[in-house]
C-alpha cells in the first residue's frame, strides 16, 4: 500500500471517485429520486423511476459479483451487520420522504444542486447534516437509542434477502444475489420507451458502478490496511454532518469515505453544470419557501438516522447487499414523498 497516503486518505479518495460519478449522473443524467417520484405520480412518465430501478439492479449484480470474486464480503457491510428494526425503517422512511417533498429534494439531490450554484440547497444540506447529528450523537441520541437500540448480528443469519434464500434453498448467496440483480435489470429494461433512452440507461449503470466501487474500495482498504476502516458505500444523511465536522476540525480529524463522497458529488455536479451550461447562483426569495425547506431538511436528517440511510443509503447501498431494510425503507420514503407532494400540489382536496 502506498506509504504517502494513509488508509483514511485512501478510503476518502475512493469516496471521492464514486461521488464524482454520482454528481455527474445528477447533473448530466438527471438522476434524481424526487424527480422520479414526481414524474411517476404527476408527470405521466416512469423513465426516471426505471433509471433508479436499473441502478439498483446493476448495484446488486456488481456487489454480489465482487463477493463471488472474493473482493467483497457483504456480511461486513453496516446494513447486514446489525439487526433490522422494521418500525425504525418505516417511521424514518416516512419522515424522510415527507421532508424530501417539503424541501424539494433529497440530500443527494440537494448536494448536486449546491454544486450547480443553488444556495437554497446549501441551507438544506446544512440543516439536514446538523439535524442528523443531533439525533445520531447529540441531545436526542439517548432517546433514539432508548426507542431503537441497535444490536449487532453475531452468530445469527445476516438480515439480507439473498442470505435468507440461501438458508432456505442451500444455494450460493452470491449466485442468488447476482440472479436477483439480473431479474431487476431485465425488469427495468422491459419497456419499449425506456430501452430507447440510451443516456438514461448509461447514467443508471454509472450510478450502479459508483455504489459498487464504494464497497470494493472500502473493503480493499479495510482488508489490506492497518486502520480500523469500515466497509461502506455512499449515503447522504449523517455523512453530510460528518463532512461538516471534518471541514471545521480537519486538523484534528482524519478524512473518511463520507467526506470524500460528499465532496465528490459537489465536484461532479459542478463539472456537470459547467458542461451543460447550467451553473448559476440562486437564492431563496420567499420566506415561506425557506421555512418549508428548513422543516423538510430537519425531517430528512432525523428520518435518515432512524432509518439508517436515505434515498441513496437505503435506496441503493443497502439495496445492493439486499438488506431487508432497503425495500421497506424505500417504499416508506415513496409514501412519505407522495403524501408531501399531494399536500403541496393538491392541498389534500378530495377528488371531485
Amino acid at each position: 500500500m502506498p506509504e504517502i497516503l494513509s488508509d483514511d486518505m485512501l478510503v476518502a479518495l475512493v469516496g471521492l471517485g464514486g461521488g464524482l460519478l454520482l454528481g455527474l449522473a445528477a447533473r448530466l443524467g438527471r438522476f434524481c429520486t424526487m424527480g422520479a417520484i414526481e414524474d411517476l405520480l404527476y408527470g405521466g412518465s416512469d423513465t426516471r423511476m426505471r433509471m433508479w430501478v436499473l441502478a439498483i439492479g446493476v448495484a446488486i449484480f456488481g456487489t454480489f459479483g465482487l463477493s463471488a470474486l472474493g473482493v467483497m464480503a457483504t456480511e461486513t457491510s453496516y446494513y447486514l451487520s446489525i439487526r433490522w428494526m422494521p418500525v425504525a425503517s418505516v417511521l424514518g422512511g416516512l419522515m424522510f420522504g415527507y421532508g424530501m417533498a417539503l424541501a424539494g429534494n433529497c440530500g443527494y439531490g440537494s448536494i448536486a444542486r449546491l454544486g450547480g450554484g443553488d444556495m437554497r440547497a446549501f441551507v438544506i444540506v446544512l440543516v439536514m447534516g446538523v439535524s442528523a447529528y443531533v439525533v445520531l450523537s447529540g441531545p436526542l441520541a439517548p432517546l433514539r437509542v432508548w426507542l431503537f437500540p441497535q444490536e449487532d448480528v453475531v452468530n445469527d443469519m445476516p438480515p439480507g434477502l439473498a442470505h435468507l434464500l440461501s438458508d432456505w434453498s442451500g444455494l450460493s448467496v452470491n449466485m442468488l444475489g447476482m440472479g436477483i440483480g439480473t431479474l431487476i435489470i431485465v425488469g427495468a429494461l422491459a419497456s419499449r420507451d425506456f430501452i430507447t433512452e440510451k443516456a438514461g440507461i448509461f447514467w443508471s449503470v454509472v450510478v450502479g458502478i459508483a455504489i459498487t466501487s464504494g464497497w470494493a474500495g472500502s473493503y480493499w482498504v479495510a482488508s489490506t490496511g492497518f486502520a480500523d476502516v469500515p466497509v461502506v458505500s455512499h449515503s447522504f444523511s449523517a455523512p453530510v454532518g460528518e463532512s461538516l465536522l471534518y471541514f471545521m476540525t480537519a486538523s484534528a480529524r482524519a478524512p473518511s469515505f463520507a467526506v470524500g463522497s460528499v465532496a465528490g458529488v459537489i465536484g461532479g455536479a459542478f463539472i456537470g453544470s459547467l458542461i451543460k451550461g447550467h451553473f448559476r447562483w440562486e437564492a431563496c426569495e420567499d420566506p415561506r419557501e425557506l421555512r418549508r425547506q428548513i422543516t423538510g431538511a430537519t425531517l430528512m436528517g432525523t428520518g435518515a438516522v432512524l432509518a439508517l440511510g436515505c434515498t441513496i443509503g437505503q435506496g441503493l447501498s443497502a439495496f445492493s447487499v439486499l438488506a431487508f431494510s432497503a425495500p421497506v425503507t424505500f417504499l416508506a420514503i415513496f409514501a412519505g414523498a407522495a403524501l408531501g407532494l399531494r399536500q403541496l400540489i393538491e392541498g389534500f382536496q378530495p377528488a371531485e
